[in-house]
């Protein structure tokens, strides 16, 4: 019997809120892919924002591109809500995932796809490197406060080291499944718990050092209460992913940091701030287990974006 080999078409999924420049920068990167010829690929774009603050950037982009792009609104702020309808609407046999403050390297789907069929993966992720378009406190550099782990191509995942930041799946990954990201997640931990579900039904991520997408960082994201408080949501947005064994290390990592932060100040701003920002996540993942919001469950506001 002969094989047949469907084309293959790609899915690019965005969801955006209240960042129109940032948004125009990816489109900008993804509509300049190279394909060379092995595949072709849409844009998909949801705006999380109910007075629709990104169609004005998506029509402009959409004038002067040939890629097709569709322009959908979510008005209930609830990024799960937002990413589920961007995969309905998504008709690739790929799917691929930016978040809006993130632009691409021109190479950046072919090489998701070549490593996603070399490995015979269901999905590959790639590096999100920090791209500063001013130079930054030089505390920020060597604190490393914006750097993401990386992995040799080919490193098998676990769920707790997937995001949907610069991703790329087999859309047949989702047959059956009738909810890919769970609104009760609200507005952080939705990705990973969707890997986690993924990975629990027998899919198989890996990484790709080479496929890369670079984050904006600007100005706002430098201040210290922005970091902190971003630290403290981000623990809080963990509790439907608590363990028994997590909810220990918070109990006991609580005390510790608090206790030694006043003398880490000895050993640098870079230093204090690190252990700053371990503590009030670990706090965030033990108000949120009590059911507590100090940082709220929305957004953090980027001013300037």
């Amino acid at each position: 019997m002969t094989q047949i080999h469907l084309p293959k078409t790609v899915s690019v999924c965005i969801c955006t809120f209240k960042r129109p420049q940032l948004l125009r920068r990816t489109l900008e990167g993804v509509v300049r892919q190279e394909t060379s010829g092995q595949f072709t690929f849409s844009i998909i774009v949801v705006d999380n924002d109910a007075t629709q603050s990104a169609s004005v950037v998506v029509e402009e982009v959409r004038a002067i591109s040939s890629v097709e792009i569709t322009y959908c609104c979510e008005p209930e702020q609830n990024i799960s809500l937002a990413r589920n309808k961007a995969l309905e609407h998504a008709t690739g046999n790929y799917v691929a995932c930016l978040d809006d403050d993130e632009f691409p390297e021109k190479d950046w789907l072919l090489t998701l796809i070549k490593a996603c069929e070399c490995y015979s993966a269901d999905g590959v992720l790639g590096p999100v490197r920090p791209w500063f378009d001013q130079p930054p406190p030089s505390w920020i550099i060597r604190g490393r406060f914006c750097e993401r782990p990386e992995h040799p191509t080919g490193f098998l995942l676990h769920y707790w080291q997937t995001r949907t930041g610069n991703v790329l799946f087999r859309r047949r990954i989702l047959d059956g499944i009738q909810v890919p990201f769970r609104r009760e997640f609200g507005n952080g931990g939705e990705d990973q718990d969707f890997f986690r579900r993924m990975i629990q039904n027998g899919c198989r991520f890996v990484w790709c050092n080479e496929a890369l997408v670079h984050e904006v960082v600007p100005p706002d994201r430098w201040e210290r209460r922005y970091m902190l408080r971003r630290a403290l949501l981000r623990g809080q947005n963990e509790k439907l992913l608590l363990t028994p064994i997590s909810l220990g290390k918070s109990i006991l990592a609580v005390p510790f940091y608090a206790l030694i932060l006043p003398f880490l100040l000895l050993a640098g701003h870079h230093v204090f701030m690190s252990y700053a920002i371990r503590l009030l996540d670990h706090a965030g993942k033990l108000l949120g287990a009590m059911g507590l919001k100090p940082a709220g469950d929305q957004y953090l506001s980027r001013k300037g974006c």
